[in-house]
């Protein structure tokens, strides 16, 4: 990746999640009359953010106040968040389900010279927690994924993402041999039994378009081809930690050997807080993980 001479930014990563917790998140928090949680999540209430304008493409499950030493605080004390694009997207995700669905997960990871060792140990971890029909390597072609998502259920990518604000529909999941599965053919596809998506992969959930009352981006169109729940990312995430994350969050939606998507924004917040407080790492590691749906 190539770098270059930038202005110096407005606000620090501090700043901007201090701003964001003042302006935005405890005035929602107060007005619902939701407390600082004192139990585990799974008791923890819930907040579905449509953001749009300048709000589109910020990090507000991750507000707070975290110049006080970590005990200021913060949304994740408070409340589990998801994401979702708009209302009519809300409907079509809680739309009726099918009571004949069975559970089958589609795997896609390290196709040909992607370079991410760690996303077949993500494959791994995964597989510690249940059956997958997999696509790997050379094997993840654009037309077997495309086919493989039409018969599975539940679809992980672990692969590189990029994201294009100058043409948003060409934004795409990178398989074999560097070809594209591009926005434009995942919002073509139709999938009416599909329940969730994991797009373990850079800049899944970073805005495209600039349209006001639009959010554009692989996330969205994974939920405009059929997907009622996904795991994103807003911008570059690292090899090494993702399979931790990947590895909670089917821990817990397989817990019991009962699949339930709808378990997915709880397991990615423990999931993200264990990353926070296990391996220390810094914002940039674990604010890009978000929930968008149901």
């Amino acid at each position: 990746m190539q770098t270059h001479q930038s202005a110096k930014p407005r606000f620090t990563a501090t700043e901007l999640l201090e701003q964001l917790w003042m302006a935005v998140v405890k005035p929602v928090l107060d007005g619902l009359g939701i407390q600082r949680a004192q139990t585990r999540t799974s008791d923890m209430p819930r907040i579905w953010w449509c953001p749009s304008g300048p709000l589109s493409g910020l990090p507000i499950h991750a507000a707070g106040i975290y110049s006080e030493g970590g005990q200021g605080p913060t949304i994740s004390d408070y409340a589990v968040s998801s994401y979702f694009p708009s209302a009519s997207a809300l409907a079509y995700a809680t739309r009726p389900e099918d009571p004949s669905q069975t559970f089958s997960l589609l795997t896609i990871a390290n196709p040909t010279g992607a370079g991410l060792p760690g996303t077949e140990w993500e494959l791994e971890k995964i597989k510690m927690h249940t059956m997958t029909q997999e696509l790997t390597r050379g094997e993840a072609t654009v037309e077997a994924v495309k086919e493989g998502m039409e018969k599975a259920s539940w679809v992980h990518f672990a692969c590189h993402g990029v994201a294009k604000p100058d043409r948003p529909m060409d934004s795409a999941l990178i398989l074999a041999n560097h070809m594209h599965l591009t926005l434009r053919e995942i919002s073509d596809l139709s999938l009416p039994h599909a329940e969730f998506a994991y797009l373990s992969a850079c800049q899944t959930a970073t805005e495209v378009t600039r349209a006001p009352d639009q959010s554009a981006h692989l996330s969205t169109g994974m939920m405009a081809c059929g997907y009622r729940s996904i795991v994103g990312t807003m911008w570059q995430i690292s090899d090494e930690h993702a399979p931790f994350v990947a590895d909670r969050v089917y821990a817990k939606m397989l817990e019991g050997g009962r699949p339930d998507y709808k378990h997915a924004a709880y397991a990615l917040h423990d999931a993200v807080q264990a990353l926070r407080k296990e391996r220390q790492v810094g914002f940039e590691t674990w604010v890009p993980f978000i929930h968008i749906g149901v």
